[in-house]
């Protein structure tokens, strides 16, 4: 068994749009998920089963709100990012080329453990995919299903709406691996478990927790 993760500590602003329920539904049993969760899996769901459509209705519009390396919707708070939109562009010639792949499901035992990880680190303030009661990614998932093929983790901090959490993550701005994007468009892939909460030092913590395979404890 392999696993990997990334993190990341930038933050962008995403303008509105939607998919109007055209994504498959995988979440009718899903009622242990917020709104806010919920809206992530979706999020995510739309990128995987259709990259380029992604890309051109809701990332592509966001290039005209870039000057320089900041990022300035009117009446929202300017960004200062990384790289500018060179990472914007990259994201959006990547997604424009990438095959659909199937939609992820939820699962219950991720979804507990990117919960402890947010109900450990967020009110603490903390940074990272290790916990303050020592445990790693690796621990907090065995705590609540037994998984194989591959397991992933992505942090996001700062935005608390789906799409600017989702965008965020595609985007991978000062990210050189790209490694959230990669996990959110990883085939292998089949599950995710999402937790989206307080966090003292960025306001929101977003944890999406994934696996190839998972059987619930």
């Amino acid at each position: 068994m392999r696993f990997f993760f990334f993190i990341v500590f930038c933050s962008l602003s995403i303008i509105a749009g939607a998919w109007d329920g055209e994504v498959p539904d995988t979440l009718l049993e899903a009622g242990w998920l917020t709104d806010a969760e919920r809206n992530v899996v979706i999020e995510v769901n739309m990128a995987r089963t259709d990259p380029s459509r992604y890309a051109r209705e809701i990332l592509e519009p966001m290039r005209q709100y870039f000057q320089g390396r900041i990022y300035a919707v009117p009446g929202e708070t300017r960004i200062m990012t990384n790289e500018g939109r060179r990472a914007l562009d990259e994201c959006i010639r990547v997604l424009s080329s990438m095959d659909p792949v199937p939609p992820l499901s939820a699962s219950r035992g991720l979804t507990r453990a990117a919960r402890d990880h947010v109900e450990d680190t967020g009110p603490r303030g903390l940074t990272g995919h290790g916990g303050a009661d020592g445990s790693t990614m690796r621990q907090r998932i065995e705590r609540h299903v037994n998984w194989d093929i591959y397991i992933g983790e992505n942090i996001a901090y700062g935005p608390d709406e789906a799409r600017a959490i989702v965008a965020q993550l595609l985007i991978d701005d000062g990210v050189p691996s790209r490694g959230h994007r990669d996990n959110i468009m990883n085939e292998r892939f089949a599950f995710i478990g999402v937790a989206v909460g307080p966090h003292s030092r960025f306001g929101a913590i977003c944890v999406q927790d994934f696996a190839g395979s998972v059987t619930e404890r």
